[in-house]
């Protein structure tokens, strides 16, 4: 398993500064962000979808044509990338526009959760599907939410303003949003369920 991370947009909204992208391996794109790409003079390694929002197709980079209406063009995108061996994606454009996209992106990671390992950037935090044990380095003074998708029990944390001492959050009933971290390093685990952690730049 190749272990060189991925930069993945989607057709969420775009970033407002990139990261530094030399430091990926592979820059891919879904075929509506591959716009913004274009715009920023940026030549992705490949581009995925099925290009019903494309009128032009790039002739120098690879394009691949995934129509199947029953997936996402994200899911699809992972399917291609898991595929080609690459294990570590950093995903941009997920959140913004239209908020259902926002929802189902949640639950496409849920679903490749075994296999890949996403992490989730926006112009506003970082966000990932947690592990029953996490530790969260160089995160003093940040503001970190503990939100469950959609039942999480039995969680403790440590270096958390408000701690949590085996408790459960669900969701429409108790989520832990806007918390403060206190130490350098947090420490975040739980028994069962799934829970989203994001993190405010």
């Amino acid at each position: 398993m190749n272990t060189s991370k991925v930069f993945l947009l989607l057709n969420g909204e775009p970033p407002k500064n990139l990261p530094k992208l030399s430091n990926y391996k592979v820059i891919c794109a879904t075929d509506g962000a591959y716009k913004y790409l274009k715009e920023k003079k940026i030549t992705p390694h490949f581009i995925s979808g099925d290009f019903d929002s494309l009128n032009d197709l790039p002739k120098d980079i690879e394009v691949i044509h995934t129509p199947n209406q029953e997936f996402t063009d994200f899911d699809k995108m992972l399917q291609i990338l898991f595929d080609k061996g690459f294990k570590n994606i950093d995903v941009f454009g997920a959140s913004g526009k239209e908020h259902d996209h926002f929802l189902g992106n949640l639950h496409t990671a849920i679903q490749w959760k075994e296999k890949l390992k996403l992490t989730f950037f926006d112009d506003y935090s970082q966000y990932f599907l947690a592990d029953k044990k996490t530790e969260i380095l160089n995160c003093d003074d940040k503001t970190i939410s503990l939100v469950p998708f959609p039942e999480a029990k039995n969680i403790v944390t440590k270096g958390l303003q408000y701690s949590l001492k085996n408790e459960n959050l669900t969701f429409g009933n108790r989520i832990g949003t806007r918390n403060k971290a206190i130490e350098n390093t947090v420490e975040i685990s739980f028994k069962t369920g799934e829970m989203f952690i994001f993190i405010n730049h």
